[in-house]
């Protein structure tokens, strides 16, 4: 499987900004979830999506803010990220795994920059 994510770019804070991931190769029956990783902090997850798109979680930072999604058909996951603070500042990452594995799957990462 072959992640490109895009979107990013620098917002105002409360703004919105929407990223984007494709993915290619063999995508069928992947869960798949957006990461970020702040300056000088670890990774971390913000929302995952199972394959059918119908069940995802969210870190508790950015519930009611983000919603995750995806569109099979085009073999692309979402994340549209309304309400942005600064401290949601991050290089943010799609990544996919099989239904029982571990997130081995990443996307190179787009700078998503919130000014206060």
């Amino acid at each position: 499987v072959q992640l490109q994510a895009s979107g990013g770019g620098l917002v105002q804070a409360g703004g919105s900004l929407r990223l984007s991931c494709a993915a290619s190769g063999r995508t069928f029956g992947i869960y798949m979830a957006w990461f970020r990783q702040a300056p000088g902090k670890e990774r971390e997850s913000v929302a995952t999506i199972n394959w059918s798109g119908d069940s995802s979680n969210y870190a508790a930072s950015v519930k009611g803010r983000f919603t995750i999604s995806k569109d099979n058909a085009k073999n692309t996951l979402y994340l549209q990220m309304n309400s942005l603070k600064p401290e949601d500042t991050a290089v943010y990452y799609c990544a996919a795994r099989s239904s029982s594995g571990s997130y081995n799957y990443w996307g190179q990462g787009t700078l998503v920059t919130v000014s206060s």
